[in-house]
């Protein structure tokens, strides 16, 4: 709470500002507040809501089961942890071009920085996966002008994700990309695109910032920073990872700790307390009220 002292509007002026200054913009995904203070102290551009993530950690599949409710109040929580923008998948928009447009004004309510809107059928699917289907170009359009028509703020980002190029190709892709543009989409989100080949024919035939999904064990060949930055993207996301590093510790060391029956082993692992305390800004809280700081930290 205290240790975030740029305002929502701040937020999505600098993040429309970024996108246009020709550098990669580096969004890490983040499933809570506390992974999104992190992502900020470490030194990443911007913070990622994952719908796949999200779900994951309800524990449901990827299938388009959460709700707007779900994703806009985690949305809500992570964005007020941060002073940086936070950018949120919004699946197809949670039902028809009216519940898109409901969807803009939620999430700009609750402090988000923009929200990407995919081309999918619901329900919808990981676009990683295969079997994906998409709605005809125009169904598109017209979410993509609610959700545009709805934004009351102009640098909340409306980003417009096409599935289409695992199903129809790459020109097809491009085609509805350029539809999806003149409909109001302020970036363009062109899911598994294969290689460096495809991410530059996307920026040669579009005018806007290309985002880059760098998601792991995805159909995507994994860039790095400088090859992005090199092809023209504006920005990449890495949705799963810190839900995935996570989730690999935490097995490994919940069977260590069942099979020892201590994690006396496993202390040097972890965050220690003195770091956590630091990152949640413990001690600022005295200025509030010295009564509740009034204690040693171990090292």
């Amino acid at each position: 709470m205290l240790n975030v002292t740029v305002s929502v509007e701040e937020k999505r002026q600098r993040f429309v500002q970024s996108l246009a200054s020709g550098r990669l913009q580096r969004f890490a995904g983040a499933f809570s507040p506390l992974v999104a203070m992190l992502i900020e102290d470490v030194g990443f551009d911007g913070v990622y809501v994952s719908g796949a993530m999200l779900s994951a950690d309800l524990g449901l599949p990827d299938i388009g089961l959460t709700t707007l409710t779900e994703v806009s109040e985690r949305g809500h929580q992570i964005s007020r942890a941060t002073n940086l923008p936070v950018f949120i998948d919004a699946d197809t928009g949670f039902g028809e071009p009216m519940n898109a447009a409901r969807t803009v004004r939620t999430l700009e309510d609750l402090g988000l920085a923009g929200c990407h809107i995919e081309d999918q059928v619901n329900p919808k699917r990981c676009g990683h996966l295969d079997n994906k289907e998409v709605v005809p170009t125009g169904d598109m359009v017209r979410r993509i002008t609610a959700a545009a028509r709805a934004r009351r703020d102009p640098n909340f980002i409306i980003c417009a994700r096409t599935d289409s190029r695992a199903i129809e190709g790459l020109d097809a892709a491009i085609a509805r990309a350029r539809a999806y543009i003149d409909a109001g989409a302020t970036m363009i989100f062109p899911e598994a695109l294969a290689d460096e080949r495809e991410f530059e024919a996307f920026r040669h035939a579009i005018n806007v910032p290309i985002l880059a999904n760098m998601t792991e064990f995805g159909k995507s060949k994994l860039l790095d920073a400088a090859t992005l930055q090199s092809l023209g993207v504006s920005m990449v996301i890495y949705p799963v990872t810190s839900l995935r590093i996570a989730m690999g510790a935490v097995e490994r060391g919940l069977r260590q700790l069942l099979e020892e029956g201590t994690q006396a082993a496993l202390v040097g692992q972890m965050q220690t307390r003195e770091r956590l305390y630091e990152l949640v800004h413990y001690a600022g809280y005295s200025a509030f009220d010295e009564r509740v700081f009034n204690f040693e930290t171990p090292s």
